[in-house]
């Protein structure tokens, strides 16, 4: 398959015009290979996929994390990213997250935030969440019963807690919470970590070419150990 028409497909479900500024979404590494027949998924490019990807013979790597500066030495291998574009499109990043958990139900969207009014207990809500995700930790300063309106947003999305809370969220699910975020917060925040909030993603990528490449999944996970 010709790159450009594959990187067509995934521009067209997530419109580059869409990424943040300041994000570097898009070619990352555009060699002189156009056709494509074996393609690496990976949520971070590293040393260790760009190994694996060669060890499989991949035409080209698609990742969702960009890379500010991508060193010579990988760039004899086509790289392409969607990031901040693949996080508020219909269907990207936070929606396969509360997709889930939930499975098919309606949620509103508002920019990178999804909201889901469910009702239920704290304590029964964090044995969904770890499901996802065994290492979760939580903050819960006001000592809540229960919550009614829940706000998620994959990655790291403590930025927009008090956005989340101005639309009536009273719960607010992402990673990479800080201490003083946690320390401060009245509303109650989960934490499920940045790669398991964002690895499943990928099955959009996939989803979107699988007729056409052979698909592989990198090896990768949380850089965390609990």
């Amino acid at each position: 398959m010709d790159k450009k028409k594959l990187i067509s497909r995934i521009e067209k479900f997530a419109p580059p015009e869409t990424a943040e500024d300041w994000d570097c979404s898009g070619w990352l590494a555009d060699t002189d290979v156009n056709e494509v027949n074996r393609v690496m998924l990976c949520l971070t490019v590293g040393e260790n996929v760009i190994s694996q990807a060669k060890n499989h013979n991949c035409d080209m790597i698609i990742s969702h994390h960009p890379l500010f500066f991508v060193p010579l030495k990988w760039r004899d291998i086509n790289i392409y990213c969607a990031h901040t574009n693949l996080d508020c499109a219909n269907g990207g990043t936070t929606d396969v997250l509360v997709k889930s958990i939930f499975g098919n139900i309606k949620t509103e969207a508002e920019g990178f935030l999804r909201y889901v009014n469910f009702e239920t207990d704290v304590s029964d809500f964090v044995q969904k969440l770890r499901k996802i995700s065994p290492n979760l930790r939580y903050v819960n300063n006001l000592n809540v019963k229960n919550i009614r309106r829940i706000a998620f947003c994959a990655g790291s999305g403590s930025e927009f807690i008090k956005d989340a809370q101005k639309n009536g969220a009273d719960a607010f699910v992402t990673g990479d919470l800080k201490f003083h975020t946690a320390f401060e917060s009245d509303t109650v925040l989960f934490d499920i970590g940045h790669f398991e909030s964002e690895i499943g993603v990928l099955k959009v990528f996939y989803n979107l070419f699988k007729d056409d490449v052979e698909v592989i999944y990198a090896e990768e996970s949380s850089p965390f150990i609990i």
